[in-house]
């Protein structure tokens, strides 16, 4: 086992090889070990060299109301007013310090994301 750090573009493809080859590996064996600690490796690499932005505010709450089956009216509930909640949602209305506070507790969206300008 040759762990080295990820420094190059080139080094970052020779540990995904890599990676590709023990990824079936037993865990706490020598190649367990490897493939844990290459994991880690990769990972930062890629959060360096290809980071993630944020999503979207308003696409974020329309993805979680998505996925808890809210319509509406339901987002209504939680910011106050039914016309309240269509303005949010087309854009119309910027989010209060009070619906972002709503939105993280009720829909646990991250507030980091949901502060962000649009």
């Amino acid at each position: 086992m040759e762990i080295k750090p990820i420094r190059t573009e080139n080094d970052y493809h020779q540990a995904l090889k890599r990676l590709d080859r023990i990824f079936d590996a037993k865990f706490g064996s020598p190649e367990g070990d490897e493939l844990e600690v290459l994991g880690i490796l990769i990972d930062q690499y890629e959060n360096e060299h290809f980071p993630i932005g944020l999503p979207d505010p308003i696409e974020a709450i329309k993805f979680r109301m998505e996925q808890l089956g809210y319509n509406q009216n339901d987002l209504a509930n939680i910011v106050g007013l039914k016309s309240r909640a269509s303005e949010i949602l087309n854009r119309k209305r910027k989010l209060s310090l009070e619906m972002i506070r709503q939105l993280h507790e009720r829909l646990n969206i991250p507030t980091n994301v949901l502060i962000q300008a649009y």
